[in-house]
């Protein structure tokens, strides 16, 4: 082997993705904005990167050994509820992010519980590295539920809000 020959094992060129610094600075923005999957490809190359288990997120548990004789409990009695939600239209998280609730720390929320909405008004704000993004109704009607927090994580498809048309 002559010095002009790669060592076996050593980094490719600072100019492809395949960099471990590279690799290491997007595993490191995974980790910060909580991201499950990353896909990236630059002409004919590529690289995906995973975080966490590929197992799915329910997994049923097998029946107890000796059944116990169960009680009616608080869940069951809120079945009847959720039937009467059915007419119920979510709006959904269009990306992974951070959800905002308010424009600003010292502000209002854009929405609250009860609140009538138009299709043009803004609900939230999704941060997606570090770009803050208006998330729009796109339906007219009453926020009946707001199902995050300001500030917590989301993920793409989340329902955010529940809107009742009809209201």
């Amino acid at each position: 082997m002559t010095d002009s020959e790669p060592l076996q094992g050593s980094e490719p060129s600072q100019g492809t993705v395949f960099n471990v610094e590279k690799i290491r600075a997007l595993i490191e923005l995974m980790k910060d904005h909580d991201l499950s999957e990353l896909d990236l490809r630059e002409g004919e190359q590529k690289i995906q990167l995973k975080r966490g288990s590929q197992a799915p997120l329910y997994q049923p548990v097998a029946p107890a050994a000796a059944p116990v004789a169960q009680v009616p409990s608080a869940p069951a009695a809120a079945a009847p509820a959720a039937a009467s939600e059915d007419h119920l239209i979510p709006i959904k998280s269009p990306m992974v992010g951070t959800f905002y609730a308010r424009p600003k720390p010292d502000t209002e929320n854009f929405v609250r519980t009860g609140e009538s909405i138009s299709e043009d008004t803004v609900v939230c704000i999704i941060e997606a590295m570090k770009v803050f993004n208006d998330i729009k109704a796109e339906i007219s009607g009453k926020v009946v539920k707001m199902l995050v927090k300001n500030e917590d994580a989301v993920e793409y498809g989340q329902t955010l809000f529940l809107i009742d048309p009809q209201g």
